[in-house]
């Protein structure tokens, strides 16, 4: 009731004024049944925009710290994120990931629409990065579509770091669904769930046009952190607690970087950023170029 209210009363006439936003490819979203839209990720108000642009009720996996921040202002962000359809997703990996996952698979199960951000986290630098497997995992074990989906120019609008967002045009594109069923009992596989990862990643990239990485966002933006640091003569440990206490949350253990992530993406010739290769023009996510 409340997710109604908000989207159809309060929160959604006042950002169709104001951002005015723009879709294509809304009738790639099933009128029933279950399906992942897997998005990219560049703004907190990306979990805003798309479930207003989307007729039916959307579930978002959004990053635990969400739910556990401390004091009012923690509380009320925790109560928010859950009468707005958001299930705590825990980034760390092994069983407590799996557990989430899980209960993203019960909306599925439920016929529902599962909103997740296969990056993990939002893009330090507007560039696209490279997907984490539980999407996969969640398509090939469920059986349902993945329907790839491209924001626009949130970015802009609430960049990282910024709470009163800019008032400027946002778009959303909705491209056709990924049918995985040619990979059925092979949901186990590692090397499956790496492939289906980067297929979708690739459709993310095409419909937004971003540059691709080949590197964990989480972990370029450790390797930001830790140059800051050093440049203010903190340590990476007493930057993440200063910026724990500044959002209100508490500070995560050390070394929990994504199995696989790569220890050095290097820099980008061409901007200068910290990156992985996102290699030559039309590469394909996880491929080796010129393959």
């Amino acid at each position: 009731m409340f997710y109604w209210v908000m989207k159809t009363i309060f929160i959604g006439p006042i950002v169709r004024l104001l951002f005015r936003p723009w879709t294509r490819g809304l009738d790639n979203i099933p009128a029933d049944g279950a399906a992942i839209l897997a998005s990219n990720h560049m703004s907190f108000s990306d979990s805003i925009f798309l479930p207003l642009a989307v007729p039916r009720p959307v579930v978002f996996l959004a990053k635990s710290e969400y739910f556990t921040g401390r004091g009012i202002k923690g509380r009320l962000t925790a109560a928010f994120f859950r009468l707005t359809n958001q299930l705590p997703m825990d980034r760390s990996g092994g069983t407590a990931s799996a557990n989430s996952l899980l209960a993203g698979a019960d909306v599925l199960a439920a016929g529902g629409l599962l909103g997740i951000y296969p990056e993990g986290t939002r893009s330090p630098d507007g560039r696209l990065y490279r997907g984490k497997t539980g999407v996969a995992k969640l398509a090939l074990s469920t059986g349902v579509p993945v329907i790839p989906v491209a924001m626009i120019g949130t970015d802009k609008v609430q960049p990282i770091g910024r709470r009163i967002p800019n008032i400027r045009r946002v778009g959303i594109i909705i491209g056709r669904p990924l049918d995985f069923s040619r990979y059925q009992g092979l949901d186990e596989d590692r090397f499956v769930q790496r492939a289906v990862t980067d297929e979708i990643m690739y459709e993310i990239m095409r419909l937004s046009g971003q540059e691709y990485v080949d590197a964990y966002a989480s972990t370029v933006k450790a390797q930001l952190a830790a140059r800051r640091a050093g440049k203010s003569g903190r340590t990476v440990q007493q930057q993440r607690a200063r910026n724990a206490v500044r959002l209100g949350t508490e500070t995560p253990a050390a070394g929990t970087a994504a199995p696989g992530a790569f220890a050095d993406p290097g820099t980008d010739p061409g901007t200068g950023r910290p990156g992985g290769d996102p290699g030559p023009p039309g590469h394909t996510p996880g491929r080796p170029a010129g393959k």
